[in-house]
């Protein structure tokens, strides 16, 4: 077998926050758009469905390293652009406070059908996440490994987490933006192909019956690109900040490289029902890093730090070989210092106990967020 690239491009949506109201921008100025697209490379800043959303997305890059520089240089773009025009970014899966019912979508043909299709579902997307693209060139690759990397979504989900609230609640939930998305159809975890020519027939299956254009359409989990000969992963919550989403992704690469090793010597990771790996999805949604997910082998719930450790190990040898054993194991860092999640909630009730009203502890939490996502760029 020859060895898969093994590329690497990363994608993050923000939100835009009003620098003096923190709360969500009604609409973003053109010339801020504008200006970041003129000072990137053509492509990497685009408007995202609602006018208060603006996404980047890397080059394809040969390495974790490399596209970790481009995050932070994107980052930093954006940040610089949207403070001329008294805004900033928000890396965030959901905003503190915001009202999903007064925002704007952004009119694009694509937004444009989108909205009307999907009618209020749609217009609750105040939602921002990460993809993250691994270079897999061959298709029946791509969907075998889709299968068997399953397995390990919720173990990412829970190292990302940054949605703990909901129009000024505390949702309960430490992703509730995996909530919002699940109302939408094609969603949640992959359905599992023998092969890439069955996936392909399902796909065509809708397409014929006019009720998708094509697999862009498809908002698992994780997917074969439709642009790109890519495995996307699609569940992880945008990190706040910078060092934590490239751990994630590095992870992502590892865990990829190593199911391809395993293939290659004829063996594979053994695939489990969705309804118990939707369990797992649903405790790294709710819970996050704190209370552990269930291993089927030994049909028990083991802390997440330990599970993290076994996945270390497994990974060790493919992340020598894609040269980021350091960013691969900064995850005990996010274990120890926690998700953006919890520093959010933590940051919230600190400023409760010290006599902050409501509204100006979730202002707060914007502030905290304004920092973050610009931190150490």
């Amino acid at each position: 077998m020859t060895e898969p690239s093994f590329t690497v491009g990363i994608e993050e949506e923000y939100l835009l926050v009003d620098k003096s109201t923190r709360d969500l921008c009604q609409s973003v100025p053109k010339t801020l758009i504008d200006e970041c697209v003129a000072a990137l490379p053509e492509g990497q800043v685009t408007p995202e469905f609602l006018q208060a959303q603006i996404e980047i997305g890397t080059r394809k890059c040969d390495n974790i390293k490399q596209a970790a520089k481009e995050v932070a240089q994107l980052r930093r773009v954006v940040a610089e652009t949207a403070g001329r025009h008294g805004l900033a970014p928000i890396a965030a899966s959901t905003h503190p406070f915001a009202a999903w019912d007064v925002q704007q979508h952004t009119d694009k043909e694509r937004y444009n059908i989108l909205a009307r299709d999907m009618q209020g579902v749609a217009r609750r997307l105040v939602i921002c996440g990460m993809h993250v693209h691994v270079g897999l060139d061959d298709d029946e690759l791509r969907c075998d490994l889709m299968g068997q990397i399953t397995y390990f979504l919720p173990h990412l989900l829970a190292l990302s987490t940054s949605s703990p609230f909901w129009r000024g609640q505390e949702s309960g939930l430490k992703s509730y933006r995996i909530a919002v998305f699940d109302e939408l159809p094609r969603t949640g975890l992959p359905e599992s192909f023998d092969s890439y020519g069955e996936f392909k027939r399902h796909i065509d299956v809708l397409i014929a019956a006019g009720v998708i254009e094509d697999a862009s359409k498809l908002w698992w989990d994780v997917r074969p690109s439709q642009r790109f000969p890519t495995l996307e992963l699609r569940i992880p919550d945008v990190c706040t900040r910078l060092e934590d989403g490239i751990t994630v992704a590095a992870l992502y690469l590892c865990l990829l490289r190593m199911l391809y090793r395993l293939k290659r010597s004829n063996q594979r990771w053994r695939r489990y029902g969705l309804m118990l790996v939707q369990e797992n999805r649903w405790r790294a949604q709710r819970y996050g890093v704190d209370e552990g997910l269930i291993d089927f082998g030994k049909g028990v719930i083991v802390p997440y730090p330990d599970l993290l450790e076994e996945i270390l190990d497994l990974v060790r040898e493919d992340a020598l070989a894609l040269d980021c054993l350091e960013e691969v194991e900064r995850a005990r860092e996010i274990i120890q210092r926690k998700t953006s999640a919890h520093r959010q909630l933590a940051l919230y009730h600190r400023a409760l106990d010290q006599g902050a009203s409501k509204e100006d502890a979730l202002k707060s939490v914007v502030d905290f967020l304004m920092e973050e996502t610009v931190a150490g760029l």
